[in-house]
């Protein structure tokens, strides 16, 4: 099931949210009950098999967490056992469903004597990536004494496997959530304002995400046929807003789920294709994904504290598992290790350079590699992805058919560019100081979910990129 459909918003959503808020306030365990069954029925809508993963993914780490926190005190040694075996059943859990049949098909391709190794066919199961990542953040929380044990399982079972960011996060370490998990509050501009972020995640989706990625689609099926510069260039930039609105919808619908819930998810996105570098851009761009490895990762194996040589292998590492947890395929790992490079060059003294020219041009540089970055992304999917790489820098200029398609989405993507920047937020404080804090969204929302619902009904194309990740 995916927030962008019928079924979530007109079915799922007003049962869950009746359930959740029949139960007193007072009950607050009883409503992480409530937040854990309907979580579980979410996830299980399509794949109920998986759901006994999760639930055996929820008691390995709740006893984890225990015997780390009984032993921390008296033996840190013995506390760290745990946090270890917890790292390797969640990492192998990982590694079997995600990454088996990629090492099985290197492994036979490179060695003959492994011929007879055959792909498993394991459907991955949706958002194994993030919860994995979160169910580890808990016991490397309680270790690292960032967060106190849960003592209560039910509790741990619905930050688990809470719906709003199961499936495509943001990734919500424990420490985050640990305090609303024993006491939260829930408040009517509090749930206001969650139906206002999740209406603007939404209209991402809906009216933006999903038409550019069918001229994504279109543009580069164009390309495969007969390449031109420009039909090239435009089909990245569409696939360029289609991952932005649709990633980051989808984390503001999240958000807005979780704050009608009385849960605060960090931010996942901050206008990332405004950045002047590389550098900004990974600050702006999956930001708990950043963070993740930053916290957990990159510090921990020194950071940039042991010179700049170590800094850089740290950089490499942290960069390549970046690549591999996208998914299982070299193109991702390429793509890791392509940012890894630039990373390593602005931080070396490319940074400075571009402190020194103007914006303008920054900017561009930014934008130029970002692109390039996408295309490495998206190489697997495409037909012929050297012949595409190779028809953004050669071959002609257009052609009529690709100024035909461009005049017609011109508009649109002027709308794309404008929305992807601050100025939307900036227009909307504007309109909220000179007719009150509530009158646009009042007005607005209900007429965006109506925009939606007509988009839904019509359209078949709906898809959530990060789903398979």
């Amino acid at each position: 099931m995916v927030f962008s459909s019928l079924e979530f918003l007109y079915l799922y959503i007003p049962v869950c949210l009746l359930v959740y808020f029949l139960i007193p306030p007072a009950f607050l365990k009883g409503r992480n009950l409530a937040l854990l069954v309907v979580s579980l029925l979410f996830y299980g809508w399509s794949e109920p098999v998986y759901v006994f993963i999760m639930i055996f993914s929820i008691i390995v780490d709740y006893v984890c967490g225990y015997f780390v926190d009984r032993f921390l005190p008296v033996n840190r040694k013995k506390a760290r056992r745990f946090v270890i075996a917890s790292a390797i059943i969640n990492l192998g859990m990982l590694g079997f469903f995600k990454y088996a049949d990629f090492l099985i098909a290197n492994l036979s391709a490179a060695i003959p004597a492994l011929r007879f190794l055959k792909p498993l066919g394991v459907p991955l199961p949706v958002g194994i990536s993030f919860y994995t990542f979160q169910t580890m953040s808990y016991t490397l929380d309680v270790y690292r004494g960032h967060a106190k044990r849960q003592t209560n399982i039910v509790s741990f079972g619905a930050y688990v496997t809470m719906f709003p960011q199961l499936i495509a996060g943001p990734i919500v370490r424990y420490q985050e959530v640990a305090e609303a998990l024993v006491g939260r509050s829930h408040t009517l501009s509090q749930s206001a304002a969650g139906i206002r972020r999740f209406t603007c995640g939404l209209c991402k989706k809906v009216l933006l995400a999903n038409p550019s990625g069918q001229l994504y689609e279109a543009f580069a099926a164009g390309a495969a046929e007969s390449s031109t510069l420009l039909g090239s260039w435009l089909g990245i930039l569409f696939y360029a807003f289609q991952i932005y609105f649709d990633f980051s919808g989808y984390s503001d619908m999240a958000i807005g789920l979780g704050l009608i819930l009385g849960f605060h998810f960090p931010e996942n996105f901050n206008y990332p294709y405004v950045s002047r570098s590389i550098t900004e851009f990974w600050r702006r761009w999956h930001i708990t994904l950043s963070t993740w490895f930053r916290e957990y990762v990159y510090i921990p194996l020194g950071g940039n504290r042991k010179g700049p040589g170590r800094t850089y292998v740290n950089l490499f590492v942290v960069w390549f598992l970046t690549g591999l947890w996208h998914g299982a395929s070299w193109n991702f790992i390429g793509w890791g290790l392509y940012f890894c490079f630039l990373l390593i060059l602005e931080k070396a003294f490319l940074l400075k350079l571009l402190d020194r020219i103007p914006r303008v041009f920054s900017h561009l540089y930014a934008l130029f590699f970002i692109l390039i970055g996408w295309w490495i992304f998206i190489a697997c999917d495409l037909a012929n992805p050297l012949a595409y790489a190779k028809g953004l820098f050669v071959g002609p200029l257009w052609s009529g058919a690709v100024v035909y398609e461009l005049v017609r989405s011109l508009v649109f993507l002027a709308i794309l560019c404008f929305a992807s920047t601050p100025y939307p937020k900036r227009l909307w404080d504007r309109l909220e100081q000179k007719l009150g804090p509530h009158v646009p969204s009042t007005i607005l929302c209900p007429l965006a979910l109506l925009l939606c619902t007509a988009y839904l009904v019509d359209s078949s194309y709906n898809p959530f990129l990060y789903f398979r990740f």
